[in-house]
């Protein structure tokens, strides 16, 4: 079985490879890593040995706070309800997101598809959560501390073709774009999005007018990433960039549209497209969106007849779901061409998350959310209809409304979100409670759990149904031994993606190999070893 140990020695050797750290501290490390009580200590001792020699950043780091105690899944019957069998089983976890990613490697380690984050980047965005672990508020060394154990664990989660995208703000943006170039390799880093998050400058903005915010976009292996695009998402007014990275140089021929058919592709056909009496093209065949066959263009292009034929035959030449003709750049010309810079100006924006939360509540009751069209379009750009998406910052839970928003196509993506359940003025039970899950419950039933359905959303809205498992991250003490109450009882492996076990001594191997703090105790316990045997 590859442990969280076993992953951080590799990236440890990586390192070594990279010349980063030196090969005989390297072998101190791994060392202490094998000597490790529990994960958490060697996610600590891997993150103490960090150097940052890549980016230069250095920060004074803040670890998580140690237990000895066993945190696992535990059902939230309250919470969970299922509309329809036949849909995708979309997940919330209640409690800290460091102690669930650990527990969602059990199921999911290297099979998360897609990833966003919004983190908390405000100085007292985590409130008491910030008290509790580091003392004071989120500063920017506890934010970068507090991301990186963080960002290790999602690396594990995504699988090879996997993509992250992370929301973070210009204040902050170069300081955690070092970090994610530390955690995922500079040579996995796709792009920086541009977003504009208001319609309007304050009128009280000093100097310059603070409208926009960023998305960090990184792979999780650039040779294994699939074919990400925003090109279909944005309007024809604006310029793009290819995810990819790829340089992207269009051509457009004025006056020609045509009709794009599902999930804007062009169906294969023939095609007459006249534009005011003027014929521009003739029996053009296209198969997913690509020119199929020589064309004879009678029209003004900013490029040559012999070029146009040529793009053509190259497949360079397409249609977009913009209605215009673009071309794309040969490899020939890819050396002297200039990437585009993108700004995302029809992706929504806060006026619209806040319209959104205020549809559904009365009251917008959570700071700084995203609008769904955002995070909607950052999951659609990575074509992957049957994605595993995870946002372990989920806040109001607007990325699971933007998957289930999405998957009005027919398509199953599934959501698993993570929200700590932080107490506010505007939420007494907690943020999880009173907003995410009853944002899930009001826009998938079209009523909230006390069975109310006077909120706007829900009349101008058809719900969109499916079913969602709420967990709570419950804890046991690794040496509890009352029947009933041992961690092999309370624990189980049924909300791990695990049939039922049959003998006590294979869920006591189950839960010794995937919770680290259970092992060391049953080893040194000779009632235990008796109650195996028996068992």
């Amino acid at each position: 079985m590859n442990t969280i140990k076993d992953d951080l020695i590799a990236e440890i050797d990586k390192r070594v490879a990279d010349k980063i750290l030196e090969p005989a501290n390297a072998e101190l490390l791994k060392k202490l890593i094998r000597q490790a009580d529990n994960d958490n200590e060697a996610m600590s001792i891997a993150e103490l040995g960090t150097t940052y020699k890549r980016t230069g950043l250095h920060f004074d780091k803040r670890l998580e706070r140690m237990t000895d105690d066993i945190c696992y899944f535990k059902k939230n019957e309250a919470l969970s309800f299922h509309t329809d069998d036949g849909k995708p089983v979309h997940k919330l976890i209640i409690g800290d997101n460091y102690q669930a990613l650990q527990n969602l490697l059990i199921q999911y380690k290297g099979k998360i598809d897609v990833i966003y984050i919004d983190p908390p980047y405000g100085k007292d965005s985590m409130g008491e959560f910030a008290q509790t672990n580091y003392e004071n508020a989120i500063t920017r060394d506890n934010l970068l501390s507090m991301l990186y154990p963080r960002l290790m664990l999602a690396k594990m989660l995504l699988s090879d073709s996997g993509v992250i995208f992370c929301s973070i703000d210009d204040r902050n943006h170069a300081y955690v774009k070092c970090l994610f170039d530390e955690v995922f390799g500079e040579g996995n880093y796709v792009d920086t999005l541009h977003w504009k998050r208001k319609k309007q400058p304050s009128f009280l903005a000093k100097h310059t007018a603070k409208v926009m915010e960023y998305v960090l976009v990184f792979a999780k292996k650039w040779e294994s990433l699939g074919k990400l695009s925003i090109e279909t998402l944005s309007d024809a007014t604006k310029k793009v960039v290819n995810l990819t990275n790829q340089v992207s140089i269009r051509h457009f021929i004025k006056g020609v549209r045509v009709k794009c058919g599902d999930k804007g592709l062009i169906p294969k056909g023939k095609y007459t497209i006249k534009t005011m009496s003027v014929e521009y093209l003739d029996d053009v065949y296209f198969a997913d969106g690509i020119t199929q066959n020589d064309v004879d263009v009678k029209a003004n292009f900013s490029v040559s007849q012999e070029k146009i034929d040529n793009y053509i035959s190259k497949k360079l030449l397409f249609i977009t779901a913009n209605y215009g003709l673009r071309r794309d750049v040969s490899e020939e010309e890819t050396n002297n061409a200039k990437a585009i810079t993108d700004l995302l100006l029809d992706w929504g924006d806060n006026q619209d998350s806040e319209k959104e939360l205020k549809d559904l509540f009365g009251d917008k009751l959570f700071d700084y959310s995203k609008p769904t069209k955002l995070i909607g379009n950052l999951i659609k750009s990575t074509n992957k209809d049957d994605a595993i998406i995870l946002d372990f910052f989920a806040g109001s839970g607007t990325t699971g409304h933007a998957v289930l928003d999405l998957n009005k196509d027919g398509v199953d993506r599934t959501f698993i979100l993570c929200q700590l359940n932080e107490k506010t003025d505007t939420t007494p039970n907690g943020i999880a409670y009173d907003v995410t899950a009853k944002r899930l419950k009001r826009i998938m039933t079209g009523e909230c759990y006390d069975g109310t359905k006077d909120f706007k959303w829900v009349k101008e809205n058809h719900p969109y149904g499916g079913n969602l498992d709420v967990y709570d991250v419950a804890t046991v003490a690794n040496f509890a031994d009352t029947d009933g109450k041992t961690p092999f009882e309370v624990i189980d492996e049924t909300l791990y993606g695990q049939e039922k076990f049959q003998t006590l001594r294979e869920k006591v191997e189950w839960v010794c190999g995937n919770f680290s703090n259970a092992q060391k105790n049953v080893e040194n316990d000779d009632e235990w070893k008796k109650r195996i045997a028996e068992g």
